[in-house]
């Protein structure tokens, strides 16, 4: 009997297929540094957080893998980052090979698009892209690391300008990420705008070129042009960020561990760096574990939020966070529809955006749970890593280097889940049934509340 696979089973299987391996050529000797072999547990670890473009570490990147290593996991973070299926399909163009309806298909599910047409060039426009801010990103990098590190620097500004673009979050500077970095204004610059690009969404790259493109036609300011999912994700992208880091500034500006002894600009800097990285990213210039209690709640919100839809970043996205405090404004109101910017948003959309988030909320708890099992570490440190592994964040408390092999397996599991996302999840382990849409259940009431 031959086995079928839905489009959305094939993208989970196609992520596991990458992670595994990579897991094969990271336990390989010719991968370490040391010329020896890696535990399994570490190197599927390392494989999965790369993949998920996660940044959880168990082994220091910077001095445990050799150049081979490396090279493995950027290309593990590239196409974690862009999706296996669009690599697939940028693979095929290059070969100048036609996308089928099949693999049509499988890139709309991957991006979550609503419409068949244009895919080809989509995807063209995606990769090509990605790769231009990246090299951009390389370049400016070179500008302090080349200097800092000679030819190495070269292989560092790569790097680390993918791993920001993918809001990976992991480095080959040093074991304490970009710390040493944290008053440089070009480092700090550079790695905001890569996770901010990468975590906006290509969609929305190109609805405001369009705009731009458009505005001198029009009347008007552009920002009306643009489409609502757009104008949610700029909108809730900006409020997310400025507000956080205004609190981060609040919450730390006299915290001895963190940002204490630093200028007043420093401080502005280091309050933008970690509301930014907190969008999934994983890169930090302040000590996760030395935050004040509030900031690390504060972490914990805009961690699980994420980035946005059709992106590099996870999360359960800004669209959705926007559309559930829409949704509970109109229920407060009394309205029968969500509105945002004047808009109507569609009941499946406001369904959908509470499936992804009480998923997601389910995996974070269950991995909270599991990890409070089989470690005593604090329960914030844990609560901080497990949904910084559920929403691919990486940011950690200190604690991932101390997991054992259970701890390591269960952030190894989440890592995957939050990545592929839960309702993705779902879909496609669910069992299809048939029913009959002109039968309904009764109606019956319920007290809420």
């Amino acid at each position: 009997m031959k086995i079928r696979l839905s489009t959305t089973q094939i993208i989970l299987f196609s992520f596991l297929a990458a992670i595994l391996v990579g897991t094969v050529l990271l336990t390989l000797p010719i991968s370490t540094a040391s010329g020896e072999a890696t535990p399994f547990v570490d190197a599927l670890f390392t494989a999965t957080t790369a993949t998920c473009v996660t940044g959880l570490v168990v082994v220091p990147t910077v001095v445990h893998w050799s150049l081979f290593g490396q090279i493995v996991i950027l290309l593990l973070i590239q196409i974690g980052g862009l999706g296996i299926i669009t690599v697939m399909a940028g693979l095929a163009l290059l070969l100048q090979r036609k996308i089928g309806l099949a693999d049509s298909v499988l890139i709309q599910d991957a991006f979550n698009l609503n419409s068949l047409s244009g895919l080809g060039t989509f995807v063209k426009k995606v990769i090509l892209g990605t790769l231009l801010i990246e090299a951009v990103g390389a370049l400016l990098y070179m500008l302090v690391f080349i200097p800092e590190y000679g030819a190495k620097g070269v292989w560092i500004s790569i790097f680390n300008a993918v791993s920001a673009f993918c809001n990976a979050g992991i480095d080959i500077i040093a074991e304490d990420s970009l710390r040493a970095y944290a008053t440089n204004p070009l480092i700090n610059l550079v790695t905001c705008a890569l996770i901010v690009l990468g975590g906006l969404g290509y969609i929305v790259w190109w609805d405001i070129l369009r705009v731009c493109k458009e505005a001198r036609h029009k009347q008007g300011g552009p920002l009306r042009y643009l489409t609502l999912h757009s104008k949610i994700v700029l909108a809730s992208t900006a409020v997310l960020i400025l507000g956080g880091a205004v609190l981060f500034f609040i919450f730390e500006y006299n915290n001895p561990a963190t940002m204490q002894g630093m200028s007043l600009y420093d401080k502005i800097q280091a309050a933008f760096f970690q509301s930014v990285t907190t969008r999934t990213a994983g890169f930090f210039t302040i000590p996760q574990e030395g935050l004040t209690n509030s900031s690390a709640i504060l972490s914990l919100l805009l961690m699980f939020i994420g980035g946005s839809p059709v992106g590099t970043a996870g999360g359960i996205k800004t669209v959705t966070f926007a559309v559930l405090l829409a949704a509970a404004l109109a229920a407060i109101k009394s309205r029968n529809e969500v509105t945002l910017f004047g808009r109507t948003v569609p009941k499946a959309a406001v369904h959908k955006a509470i499936g992804v988030t009480c998923m997601s909320f389910a995996i974070a708890f269950i991995s909270t749970v599991a990890l409070a099992y089989v470690t005593d570490a604090p329960a914030l440190d844990i609560l901080y890593e497990a949904v910084s592994a559920t929403a691919t964040v990486g940011l950690s408390r200190a604690l991932t280097p101390t997991l054992n092999a259970v701890g390591r397996l269960i952030v190894t599991m989440t890592m995957y889940l939050g990545r592929i996302g839960p309702i993705s999840l779902a879909v496609a382990f669910a069992f299809k049934k048939e029913t009959d849409n002109n039968i309904k259940n009764p109606t019956e009431d319920v007290r809420i509340g």
